[in-house]
């Protein structure tokens, strides 16, 4: 029985990624004399990395082909080929000029497992139209590499962009892991872009902080590898390698942990009250500057006008409530 509702709740949460995508079947680019062809991008959104962000421009990697592109601000393909020949064509873009003043501050959104950048939209536009920030929606093929390789990513996307702006993070479920990934490679690593210095405040929203416990009770189905990838995988039997590579953010994070029933069901994956993904002892990060629990869906998180509503505030004051109260966690 657990099994046959394991199945039926992996497909339900992919269709309910997928409600809020569009085209993300893998379309391969044109090569050659066509490289330089202005085209719509096709779909595939999901098999995408940014890799560059220059006022709106973007360098994407494949992750099945290894192929990159560059986008212009309206998504058209200006140019594809190599990481290197992409970077050629951005540098002469660049130098074309002129450009505004860089940036003062950042906000950039992480999407989740199986969604895209395209989950922040609807937030997006709001933090771009109730703050001075500039908002970037990191997209990344979640399901086709490792946290490791989205972190990476992460930190060259932060590390070129143009001055030397705050930082500000907004993640929902995972892509708050690969955030914290990318700041605990730069603490082990080093930091020569003086990152985490420029780091403002981060709001979690329903963020696996200490595994999933969904994601290790589905391991024994075949369907979750193949849906999720190995970053599904790395949350749920792999997650005590994967969490010794996860920081504590070195700046004023908040989370906003979900709590929903409906009527009498509850997720027999997931103990304790959850967002039916992720529970709300799984959300919790000892040293968080504020802690709060809602009543919404995992899914649906980023859209819920009052989750957005705690995102800005926090983002402005470092505290959820309207008042300045906090609910720290030790």
């Amino acid at each position: 029985m657990r099994t046959k509702f394991s199945i039926w709740l992996i497909l339900l949460v992919a269709i309910m990624n997928q409600s809020t995508n569009h085209a993300d079947e893998p379309v391969p680019e044109s090569a050659g004399f066509v490289a330089n062809l202005k085209l719509p991008t096709l779909g595939g959104v999901q098999f995408w990395t940014d890799l560059r962000w220059w006022y709106g421009w973007r360098i994407q990697q494949n992750k099945l082909t290894d192929q990159c592109r560059l986008l212009n601000p309206s998504n058209i393909r200006h140019f594809s080929g190599s990481r290197e020949a992409c970077d050629a064509r951005l540098a002469e873009i660049v130098s074309d000029g002129p450009w505004p003043e860089p940036p003062q501050r950042v906000v950039i959104c992480l999407h989740g497992l199986m969604r895209t950048h395209r989950s922040f939209a609807s937030l997006g536009k709001r933090i771009e139209k109730e703050t001075p920030a500039t908002v970037i929606h990191f997209g990344y093929a979640s399901t086709r590499a490792p946290v490791s390789q989205h972190a990476r990513a992460l930190r060259g996307l932060i590390e070129s962009l143009p001055g030397q702006p705050q930082i500000d993070l907004v993640g929902h479920s995972m892509g708050n892991i690969v955030a914290r990934h990318a700041i605990g490679d730069w603490q082990t690593e080093g930091d020569p872009a003086g990152v985490l210095d420029r780091l403002g405040r981060f709001v979690m929203q329903g963020p696996p902080n200490q595994g999933a416990q969904i994601a290790k009770r589905l391991q024994s189905t075949t369907v979750f590898e193949i849906i999720t990838g190995t970053s599904g995988v790395q949350l749920g039997i792999n997650w005590d390698e994967l969490q010794q590579h996860l920081a504590t953010p070195p700046c004023e994070f908040g989370i906003i942990a979900g709590a929903f029933e409906m009527g009498r069901f509850r997720n027999p994956l997931v103990d304790g009250d959850s967002d039916l993904i992720v529970s709300v002892e799984e959300a919790k990060l000892s040293g968080a500057n504020d802690f709060v629990i809602v009543p919404v869906l995992h899914s649906f998180l980023m859209d819920d006008k009052d989750v957005q509503e705690l995102t800005l505030r926090f983002l402005e004051t470092g505290a959820f409530a309207d008042d300045g109260q906090r609910n720290p966690l030790p």
